[in-house]
């Protein structure tokens, strides 16, 4: 795996989902035909990514010494000759293997979709390929072709079937080690790169036409010799053989849908189909002494942070060599299908949220006929009982818990804030309680100001900003939550909060910048010049005071931040915070 979080290449012409055309340019079809094929994908919301290879024999140990990185990398981080690793077939015999098990667990969990490794970076291929024997079939004692018991068990189960497929390949003799410590990136042997392409269309070929895949998840096209050309032209291939099949952005930033890998964007990537692919530990295939598993938790606030966002989630699982998911994954999965059964309905076929940030937790939506039936995530379940949906204008039709199968209406009124839900005092689910929220027509949201915390404190953050100028950007992934590329120091950035608790607030400010940019703050009447230290790194964050501000009275603020021209360096600026002093 490697993080390549390139947008999709999508035309604006003709083509049909019918009947294969031979030389059809697959990338340029119609909004219809594109939403058509999409929708089944857009409908599910939650999939399953399986790692499992070779790799899950040493299972992160080579010859006795643990190996740092990703499991499924061992090849690469231990630099094992290729002869060397090739003797793991021999030891591949997952006879614990129950294919109709692994779908039961992903189906139980609420997962509409399956992605497996066919072929990794290690090129070790899951299926009987008839382009070389280093396959299941005929190099390990196991023999038989567990991508076509898997494919058979989701078909039976009503899974989508979906593969991945590496496209740099440590083991083929056409491709060369990157350098004299690793693998990667592969480089090309000198006139041998028809070859390997040849060698992949045959195998995308079998995969296409023997095992009937709904997505073509492609990896490892980040070697220099895999252009963007190639990529297109690997694209128009398989859509040939398949039209309706839906095909991954890794080919080198042409296909279907955004990539992001094991982050969320913090504001989606609105307009574009996107996918967080995660791990639930640290890695992606087995590796035994990795046991820093995320919380059922974190998992089921991802689902929803990714679905209020517009994305789907595909989480991992890392299944040993003898072909068992391991427990750790089984009952974070078994947690997620419990509360899906209550909630799916939050999930499965919505669309981002209206609201730009709420403080509570998460919104989806779903039009429903005239209505549109806001499903409102509360992380934060409110101790006075009463769920303020901020700057939303219309009128409520009906609320209710998803958890109620009675549907017990739910208080609602209208305040200058927004609406308020009365709401039972404890919380129905402590990881996330769901409530439904119809009103007519589609939603109507105006921005609204942030609210002073209970501890007195007004916390303005980066992703609420309004930016005026061309250049300034909210950044966001990566590492990033920021005000970014604020190289035009006539460029500025502006919040709107409301204070109930007035008083002397002192001001801080949370940036980064590899010099000491100043800049002004201006409220109610006041300036406050302040500077960024010198953090070096403009991903080295600190807090560093900006000065104290009065404000006399409850009310509606405006605060601004623009820079100091004289002298200007770019600023990230991460957030900022009034503390309330007394």
């Amino acid at each position: 795996m490697k993080r390549i979080v390139q947008i999709a290449m999508w035309g604006l012409c003709l083509a049909a989902l019918g009947a294969p055309v031979r030389g059809a340019d697959w990338l340029h079809e119609s909004k219809q035909a594109r939403d058509a094929r999409m929708e089944w994908w857009r409908e599910a919301r939650f999939g399953m990514f399986i790692h499992w290879g070779l790799y899950a024999v040493p299972a992160g140990v080579w010859k006795g010494k643990e190996i740092g990185g990703i499991g499924e990398w061992i090849m690469n981080s231990a630099n094992i000759p290729r002869k060397e690793y090739e003797q793991l077939a021999k030891q591949f015999n997952p006879v614990k293997y129950n294919p109709d098990e692994w779908v039961r667990i992903a189906k139980n969990a609420g997962v509409k979709y399956i992605v497996i490794t066919s072929k990794h970076h290690d090129g070790f291929c899951l299926f009987n390929t008839k382009a070389t024997d280093y396959n299941v079939v005929k190099a390990t004692p196991y023999g038989k072709d567990v991508l076509k018991m898997l494919a058979e068990a989701c078909r039976r189960q009503g899974i989508k079937f979906c593969v991945y497929y590496s496209i740099m390949d440590w083991h083929h003799p056409s491709q060369l080690p990157g350098s004299a410590r690793g693998y990667n990136p592969t480089k090309i042997a000198p006139g041998r790169k028809a070859e390997y392409i040849a060698y992949m269309k045959q195998q995308l070929k079998e995969l296409v036409e023997q095992y009937d895949p709904g997505i073509l998840w492609f990896d490892g096209g980040w070697p220099s010799w895999f252009t963007a050309e190639d990529g297109a032209k690997i694209y128009n291939y398989v859509r040939s053989l398949k039209p309706s099949i839906i095909i991954n952005n890794r080919l080198q930033g042409v296909g279907d849908y955004g990539t992001p890998e094991q982050h969320i964007p913090a504001t989606g990537l609105p307009g574009v189909d996107w996918e967080t692919c995660m791990t639930m530990n640290n890695t992606w295939g087995y590796k035994l002494h990795d046991n820093n598993w995320k919380s059922p938790k974190t998992l089921i606030r991802n689902l929803v942070d990714i679905a209020s966002k517009g994305g789907n989630y595909l989480l991992n699982v890392g299944p040993t060599a003898e072909g068992l998911i391991p427990q750790a994954s089984v009952e974070r999965l078994a947690a997620m299908g419990k509360w899906m059964k209550v909630n799916g309905e939050a999930i499965y076929g919505t669309s981002a949220s209206p609201f730009k940030r709420l403080p509570w937790g998460r919104c989806t939506q779903k039009r429903i006929g005239d209505r549109t039936r806001l499903f409102l995530h509360v992380f934060d379940w409110p101790r006075d009982g009463e769920l303020l949906v901020p700057g939303l204008l219309n009128e409520p039709l009906a609320a209710w818990l998803l958890s109620d199968p009675s549907r017990r209406p739910l208080r609602v009124e209208r305040t200058d804030l927004g609406l308020v839900i009365r709401v039972p005092s404890k919380a129905p689910d402590p990881i996330c309680s769901v409530i439904a929220l119809d009103v007519p027509g589609k939603p109507e949201v105006i921005p609204t100001a942030a609210t002073q915390g209970a501890d007195g404190a007004v916390r303005l953050a980066a992703a609420d900003a309004r930016l005026h100028g061309r250049q300034l950007r909210y950044e966001s992934g990566k590492g990033h939550d920021n005000i970014g590329y604020w190289l035009n120091p006539k460029e500025w950035a502006e919040w709107t909060f409301r204070v109930t608790q007035p008083g002397l607030f002192a001001v801080e400010a949370v940036g980064a910048s590899l010099e000491t940019p100043a800049f002004v703050v201006a409220c109610n009447g006041a300036e406050l010049k302040a500077a960024c230290p010198k953090t070096g790194d403009y991903s080295k964050y600190v807090e560093f005071p900006v000065g104290e501000l009065e404000i006399g009275a409850p009310g509606l603020y405006s605060l601004s931040v623009r820079p100091v021209e004289e002298g200007w360096t770019p600023l990230n600026l991460r957030s900022l915070t009034l503390k309330l002093v007394r």
